[in-house]
Formats: structure tokens, C-alpha cells, sequence
């Protein structure tokens, strides 16, 4: 029986019909959750609720240029702030910028420029995979750590390239007061489309292709694939959703300079992909939920403590400390991240609560 002919099948299509509802019903949940939230959750919490959002769309995009891909790349930060800068370029008001460009005047296009916050985010996501496709038509043909090394030094040019050009950028001072249109509302819808594309893509020929690149490379050329083309078809589709999650993450927190994007934004982005599983889109959404969320607990252990007969003083930056032994202890033990390459499915969350269509119980029964 054909693929085709397979998926024609009664059974199948009830599948589908039934996941497809799943689905609806479960965004739905979600953005009742986020309206409950709206009310009952101080600024702190939604902050963090907010948080988790685009940590997940940066995980999930560098999961699929790393994780499905195969590439290593260390240029998160720099496609992030590109995204941040152009998306705040294009919400700043002209008033705004006439107050921010103090040392050197704006560029004369961009002092009258102003978007809706959705095109804002679309725009700072086209730049940074225009710049991604720039950056890999050097760098596609290395492999392993050069090609990490490469990317992270790209990251590094253009942040130093956006601390100078002060006419764009305004240089090392940066843009303050950038509208906080990133509420949870548009970060988590930003996250739906984020995961509709991805796991379209996943599903489709060309994400079959990108797993056998990843897996060995040689014998996907020796069949005839353009492995360079595919490659840098993905490293811009990630850098595409790493510039939304810069754009996102810039209006959140309402100011941007360049050096909030050094390695140290790309080194977390991959703690978290690692912690939660390669080549696991579900790993990166548990992971962004679970790292986020820690890294904030743990902000508990940097207070004084008080136990009665002893008084320990607060030590800044013990939460990384307990935080990398975590991480240390999580690739000792747990190498595979939480998630391993399991991904949730509707499918198998129905038969592990018993539920099973007809033709499933008559197998079984037999």
C-alpha cells in the first residue's frame, strides 16, 4: 500500500480529525490560562511567564539549526540583536528617536519610521535571516567546531559593528524606553507560529533531508544532495525565529545595547536545548520552562539566610554556581537531556490514558 493510500485510510484521517480538534482545544486552554493569569498574577510573575515564552522560541529555533540540523552554531545573540534593533527601530516613535540620538543624528529613512508591533517583529526577523544567509555562504562548508567558532565570531562582529554605527544604532548608549508591546499575548501567539513552522517543516521531505544531512553527511552527498543548500536554508529559518525572539525580548524589557548580546545570551540559550534534549522540540519547550523558572528560584540562595544559630551572608552569583552543578549533573547522568528525541504526540497521549479507536481494540484483542 502506497504512502498515499495510507494516509487516505479511515482510521488515519480519524486520527488526524481528532488531533487537529486536540490541538484547537489545547491553544485554547492556553490562552484562557494566560487571560487567568492577566488577572491574578503580580508584574514578576507575568514577567517570568513571559520569559518562558521567548526562551522557548529561542530554543526551538537554535534546536533546529543544532539539534535537527547538525550545525553548532554560537550566533544566536548576534541574529537576537539584530531582531531586537530593527523590530525597536520600527515601533520607536519619531519623537522618541529625536530624544534617543543625542551624539550623532539618526539616519534621515528611519527618524519618520513607524510600524505596527507585529510587522516590527516580522522585519527584525527577515534581518536577521538576511544576515544569517550572508553569514553562511562562507561558513556552510565547515563542520563541527570550526563552523561553531565561525558563527560565534560573526556574533561577536556584529556586536561590536552595532556599538559603533551610532547613525542605526545609537551606538554603546543603546534605545531606551522601546514600547512594551510584548505582552504574554503576542509572545505565546508568537510561539504557536514559531512551533507550526518548525514541526511542519520537521514533518515535511525537506526535514527528512536535514536529519540525514545530520546523520551523516557523506552519504547524504554521495545521493546526491546539495547539503550546502539545505544547511543554509535551515541556519536561516533559525535565524529568522532567533530575530523574533530579539525582537520579543526587546520590547519585554523595554531597553536593548549591544553588550546584552555577548556569548554569554547564546551560551544560555544552549544550556537550555541541552538540558531539555537535541533533536527534541518538546525537550526545548520543557527545558525553556524548567531552566527559566530555576534560574529564578534559585535567586533565593544569594539572600542573607537566616537559621537561628547561624547567619550566612548573600554571595552574588551563587544561584550559577548550584545552577551549573545541576547541569553538570544532568550530562553525567542524564547525557540525553530531559526529553532525550521524544516528542509529545496526540497519539500516544491518548493510548497512555487507555483510549484506543475501535480497530486498535480489535487488534489487540486478537
Amino acid at each position: 500500500m502506497s504512502a498515499q493510500a495510507v494516509k487516505n485510510t479511515p482510521m488515519v484521517q480519524n486520527h488526524s480529525l481528532r488531533n487537529g480538534l486536540s490541538t484547537i482545544v489545547a491553544i485554547g486552554l492556553l490562552f484562557g490560562g494566560l487571560w487567568l493569569a492577566e488577572q491574578h498574577f503580580d508584574g514578576y510573575q507575568t514577567q517570568l511567564l513571559n520569559l518562558v515564552a521567548i526562551n522557548a522560541i529561542l530554543a526551538v529555533s537554535l534546536n533546529f539549526i543544532y539539534g535537527f540540523s547538525g550545525m553548532f552554531s554560537l550566533g544566536h545573540a548576534g541574529f537576537m540583536a539584530i531582531g531586537a534593533y530593527v523590530s525597536a527601530l520600527c515601533i520607536l516613535t519619531p519623537g522618541q528617536k529625536e530624544m534617543l540620538w543625542l551624539l550623532e543624528p539618526i539616519w534621515g529613512p528611519l527618524a519618520e519610521l513607524s510600524t505596527p508591533f507585529f510587522f516590527s517583529v516580522l522585519m527584525g526577523g527577515l534581518a536577521a535571516a538576511f544576515c544569517s544567509f550572508f553569514i553562511a555562504l562562507p561558513v556552510m562548508r565547515l563542520g563541527g567546531d570550526y563552523l561553531g567558532i565561525a558563527t560565534l565570531g560573526f556574533a561577536e562582529i556584529i556586536r561590536v559593528l552595532f556599538t559603533n554605527i551610532a547613525p542605526l544604532t545609537n551606538g554603546a548608549i543603546g534605545l531606551r524606553g522601546i514600547p512594551a508591546y510584548a505582552n504574554a499575548w503576542w509572545n505565546y501567539t508568537w510561539l504557536i507560529i514559531t512551533l507550526f513552522i518548525i514541526l511542519s517543516i520537521l514533518k515535511s521531505n525537506f526535514g527528512n533531508v536535514l536529519k540525514s544531512i545530520r546523520d551523516d553527511e557523506i552519504a547524504a552527498r554521495t545521493m546526491g544532495i546539495n547539503t550546502t543548500a539545505y544547511r543554509t536554508m535551515a541556519f536561516c529559518v533559525g535565524g529568522f525565529f532567533a530575530g523574533v525572539g530579539g525582537a520579543l525580548m526587546g520590547s519585554l524589557v523595554t531597553t536593548i545595547e549591544p553588550k546584552m548580546f555577548n556569548f554569554q545570551l547564546t551560551f544560555n540559550i544552549l544550556l537550555i536545548v541541552v538540558a531539555g534534549g537535541l533533536g527534541s522540540v518538546t525537550g526545548s519547550m520543557v527545558g525553556a520552562a524548567v531552566i527559566t523558572l530555576m534560574l529564578e528560584w534559585l535567586r533565593i540562595v544569594e539572600a542573607p539566610m537566616n537559621f537561628g544559630f547561624v547567619i550566612i551572608p548573600g554571595i552574588p552569583g551563587m544561584r550559577m554556581v548550584i545552577f551549573s552543578m545541576l547541569l553538570v549533573l544532568i550530562i553525567i547522568f542524564r547525557r540525553q537531556g530531559l526529553m532525550g528525541t521524544r516528542e509529545f504526540s496526540w497519539n500516544a497521549f491518548y493510548n497512555s490514558i487507555g483510549f484506543k479507536d475501535r480497530e486498535s481494540f480489535e487488534r489487540s484483542e486478537s
